[in-house]
């Protein structure tokens, strides 16, 4: 068996003892941290001077060229001991967690829903809030009682039956306690039990499947522990599925997968999760069989403890729980426990142990190594189910409760904002008695003036109490907190560390770190992708103020809404993640703010770059009686990378030395160097993928001012972009199609009319699915197009990827185009 093989190939290359699995701590990723900082993690001891003095005598008695070398070494040496000497951090004593907090926070999850689109997150939301008691009665997405679910909140989301909006409620849930609180011996007690089960305290975050509305999925993942990933049993991995999965590795969050629509003919949960497997390349195994298939579809049988489960009474909230296995499932569910075993080995040393000695694995050693696996990023396990017709999801819950992690075992980080960027982080400690920190991830506009959702990571949030917003330093009260239910709330006193809450006119950005005013902390802010799709916008007949005010609540609520006025045509120009996000933001212009708004052709956000090095040497000169303006820079400009930490892709270096320009001047060049990337010279679009490198220059003693500099820059610029073999980007998308077989050759004949490059092509029992990557300027109308073709049976979903070359001869034809434009001025 090649699981096997991998594993004692593992255990032999692992001679050298390692920790436990149990013993990992959970780290946030790069993008939200660097090196860690504890007082155990001391600098390295610098060498003293005379140690370094040594080293350079013994080098110096050495021959040749050996000399040199040496005397260069040991002051290289010198300069890196004086270096880390500086950079002594300073020693911290981190805040401990009492017995009262630990008992707390155990008991406590933070779990976001995320999927691909209409994979039916909403409608599981619904059940958990129905099961733990928080709502009397469920309510269908799209029912015919036109009340619509309950995390569904907004008029819109109701009409459409999507989610735009991330909603946040809470619920208790009595389940068994996690098994790593058991010992050996104890009974693994299931969801039927009535006794030993203990209550948790659970926060939800129900996100949407749009990849127009990704920010919602990415800032509700920055605050979480754990998530859901949602599947469907018959589409399995789909486009949206993959951005979800890279966003929870991004913010190194645990997960269940939850394969929904078990009921759905053409359902086959075990495809899904070979698609976990390959596409993914997640470490996944059932945890769950299911006991018959599509419409006979009727429970499951839980594998660790080999129990059949069912769901009966009303609205199926009854779980009945039987030894009993059909006899049909009997041979599937010994295979699909021997493969949980061997794939849970290769991810939990102690079970790898275990597995490979040949001794007895009880049901208590497989459901720890499912908890310290999935805590530690290691494994995922599958539950399954349907939603719709409420089965599984009570099992789900205790999986919830069972296998992800509590706030104290994610180890979140701080940076200090009187040390240097480059500093390490400081861990936060979610104890009650700690210095306040939390972060607002999340801003709405609500009934009572703004509502700020925020996350506590340590200390305590009081109703009146005075917290520091970091990034401004002003200090606010507190007047009112709350905790939601939707768009519901219920007013509470105080707030914990680990618990997620909102706040009532408290004035802030998106991102913002809070903390008590004891410590200069700020936790780093969430990942923003750029807009790719823009268009103008006005209102009809005259401009009210609501006009403004709108525009200005949604940019601030939604980091990817962005509005500028265009210089050239004064016109006002939104730009966002697609179509539908721009419609929906217009559609709720309308509705609340009574601003009825015209809005021109989508327009592509095409960007410009350079393609090889090129250099500047350019002055700026001009005379007018009295004092002129003179300034001189010298540099070169380069093509640049995306930084993976920053996100940046242009950058400003200075490497003067010897002060040719003075210091004052250099900010103004680089001010140019901005200005000038605001408008590129092939198309006017914004410039991308540049760095301009500053190496020398002059200035005048009477004409140098940093009007001079910044002119300069400008110019330098310009005459160093013609020369670098500039070109022109635009965002290419990728496109998933899914549609009946029969329809198969149009779609992909269609997609080649638009440029487009097939990816890949599925073919499942009626259907297939197909993945191109297709330019967005070539996508516009093909959602009509599809619809004709496929007789409104087919239906696509499309995501940016990045940004490439345009074809030369488009790129001829839209310099043409510009410049014919600013002749006609």
């Amino acid at each position: 068996m090649p699981g096997i093989t991998r594993a004692v190939s593992r255990m032999r290359a692992s001679q050298v003892h390692l920790p436990t699995v149990a013993s990992t701590p959970m780290i946030r990723p790069s993008i939200l941290q660097r090196d860690r900082i504890l007082s155990a993690a001391a600098p390295a001891t610098p060498l003293s001077p005379l140690q370094i003095g040594r080293l350079s005598t013994t080098a110096v008695n050495s021959v040749g060229s050996a000399h040199k070398r040496s005397f260069s070494t040991s002051r290289v040496r010198r300069e890196e001991a004086e270096e880390k000497k500086k950079e002594e951090w300073p020693e911290r004593v981190l805040p401990v967690l009492k017995d009262k907090d630990v008992k707390r926070l155990q008991r406590q999850r933070n779990v976001g829903i995320s999927a691909h689109i209409d994979s039916g997150k909403t409608t599981l939301t619904e059940r958990i809030l129905y099961y733990t008691g928080r709502i009397r009665d469920i309510h269908e997405v799209r029912g015919r009682d036109a009340v619509g679910a309950k995390m569904d909140s907004m008029e819109l989301e109701r009409e459409k039956g999507i989610t735009i909006q991330s909603a946040a409620t809470f619920a208790d849930w009595l389940s068994p306690p996690p098994p790593t609180e058991l010992k050996e011996g104890d009974v693994l007690l299931g969801t039927a039990s009535e006794e030993g089960k203990e209550k948790f305290a659970i926060n939800i975050i129900d996100t949407p499947g749009h990849v127009d509305f990704t920010i919602e999925v990415e800032r509700a993942l920055r605050v979480l522990d754990g998530a859901v990933l949602v599947l469907c049993a018959v589409s399995g991995v789909q486009s949206q599925t993959i951005t979800v999965d890279r966003q929870m590795r991004r913010y190194n969050v645990p997960r269940l997968a939850f394969i929904n629509k078990m009921d759905r003919a053409g359902s086959n949960p075990f495809r899904v999760i070979q698609q976990l497997r390959g596409k993914l390349k997640m470490n996944a195994a059932a945890v769950q069989v299911p006991i018959g298939a599509e419409g006979d579809f009727s429970g499951v049988v839980d594998i660790v403890r080999m129990k059949a489960l069912y769901n009966e009474g009303v609205k199926g909230n009854q779980v009945v729980e039987t030894d009993v296995i059909p006899d049909n499932v009997k041979a599937l569910v010994q295979e699909k426990r021997a493969e949980l075993i061997e794939q849970l080995s290769e991810a939990d040393e102690t079970l790898c142990d275990l597995f490979l000695n040949e001794s007895p694995i009880t049901e208590l050693d497989i459901a720890q190594a499912l908890r310290r696996a999935t805590v530690s990023l290691k494994f995922t396990p599958v539950f399954m189910g349907s939603a719709i017709k409420n089965t599984g999801v009570q099992a789900l819950l205790d999986g919830v409760c069972s296998y992800l992690p509590d706030p104290n075992e994610v180890h979140n980080q701080a940076l200090d904002a009187t040390l240097p960027a480059h500093a390490p982080p400081v861990p936060l400690v979610p104890a009650a008695e700690a210095p306040l920190v939390g972060l607002a991830f999340k801003l709405e506009e609500g009934r009572y003036g703004q509502l700020t959702y925020m996350r506590v990571y340590q200390g305590e949030l009081k109703k009146g109490s005075v917290i520091y917003n970091a990034r401004t330093g002003k200090k606010v009260k507190v007047p009112r907190l709350v905790r939601m239910h939707s768009d519901e709330m219920e007013d509470v006193e105080t707030i914990g560390a680990g618990e997620i809450c909102a706040m009532f006119g408290v004035e802030c950005s998106s991102g913002d770190t809070f903390t008590d005013g004891t410590t200069t902390f700020s936790m780093t802010s969430m990942f923003v992708p750029e807009p790719v799709i823009s268009l103008s916008i006005r209102p009809e007949g005259n401009e009210t103020p609501n006009f403004s005010r709108a525009l200005n609540r949604f940019q601030k609520e939604d980091p990817t809404f962005r509005v500028h006025v265009d210089s050239e045509s004064q016109e006002t120009i939104i730009s966002g993640m697609g179509e539908l996000h721009l419609d929906i933001y217009v559609e709720r212009m309308k509705r609340e703010y009574n601003v009825a708004c015209v809005t021109g052709k989508p327009r592509v956000a095409f960007r410009e770059t350079i393609t090889e090095e090129s250099k500047f040497n350019y002055t700026h000169k001009k005379q007018s009686g009295g004092s002129g303006q003179f300034g001189r820079v010298i540099g070169r400009i380069e093509p640049m990378e995306t930084d993976p930490d920053t996100g940046k892709d242009t950058s400003f270096d200075n490497r003067i030395i010897g002060g040719n320009i003075p210091n004052q001047f250099i900010p103004a060049i680089e001010k140019g160097f901005q200005e000038a990337l605001d408008r590129g010279l092939l198309t006017g679009h914004q410039i991308s993928g540049c760095r301009f490198v500053l190496e020398d220059g002059s200035a005048h003693s009477v004409d140098s001012n940093e009007l001079a500099f910044r002119l300069a820059a400008i110019g330098a610029f310009r005459e160093a972009f013609q020369k670098a073999k500039p070109v022109i980007l635009e965002p290419v998308m990728t496109v998933e199609v899914v549609a009946p077989i029969e329809f198969q050759g149009n779609v992909i004949g269609a997609l080649n009319q638009r440029k487009g490059t097939i990816v890949d092509t599925e073919v499942r029992d009626d259907e297939f699915t197909l993945t191109a990557e297709v330019a967005l300027n070539d996508m516009f109308g093909y959602s009509s197009q599809l619809r004709g073709m496929t007789q409104g049976k087919g239906e696509f979903s499309m995501e940016y990827k990045t940004h490439q070359p345009v074809m030369p001869n488009v790129q001829k034809d839209m310099m043409d185009a510009f410049r014919k434009k600013q002749l006609s001025k």
